[in-house]
């Protein structure tokens, strides 16, 4: 069996990887039947439904997603702009169906200060809790044995040193 020279194997599996990169990219959930005869309107429906969060998904927008609902809010994009609206009203009409939470990028305002700053603000409370703990354990300043305390553990040392497998007898749990 021949061995693969270092430099092709690596050139081989930096070939794979850019492969795989650009493949994962390019994926997108919308199927054939979605597509807008127009080039004009399906550009504009891609680049709405790129903002657009799949609600079943969360991490993905509708774009990406091959969820039920994902491709209904899709057909609705479509709809809306076959219909004449402007993205700007699509957009405002599935945030005033679904909340902005719709929006992968949502604006900020009072009702999603929470999305805004919930992380953060759980941030500092687990960093508030950490500190708080390191604060309780106790230095390590300890107070020095006293001589009673000192026999006692030479006696127990010698006793462990003269014991049989630490200080059990064979077969002891």
């Amino acid at each position: 069996m021949t061995r693969m020279p270092a430099r092709k194997f690596l050139s081989a599996l930096l070939l794979l990887l850019t492969l795989c990169v650009l493949l994962a990219s390019g994926a997108n959930a919308v199927q054939p039947d979605e597509v807008l005869p127009d080039p004009a309107l399906e550009a504009r429906a891609r680049a709405i439904s790129e903002g657009l969060r799949c609600l079943v998904c969360q991490n993905q927008s509708i774009d990406e997603s091959n969820a039920d609902l994902a491709h209904d809010l899709r057909l609705i994009v479509r709809e809306r702009l076959t219909a004449g609206d402007s993205d700007d009203q699509v957009r405002a009409f599935l945030v005033a169906r679904y909340g902005d939470f719709v929006l992968l990028d949502p604006p900020f305002k009072a009702k999603t200060l929470l999305l805004w700053c919930g992380p953060a603000v759980l941030l500092l409370i687990g960093a508030g809790g950490i500190y708080a703990l390191l604060r309780r354990r106790p230095t390590g300043a300890t107070e020095p044995l006293s001589d009673a305390e000192r026999s006692r553990l030479a006696e127990l040392m010698v006793e462990n040193a003269e014991a049989p497998l630490g200080g059990r007898e064979p077969g002891q749990g």
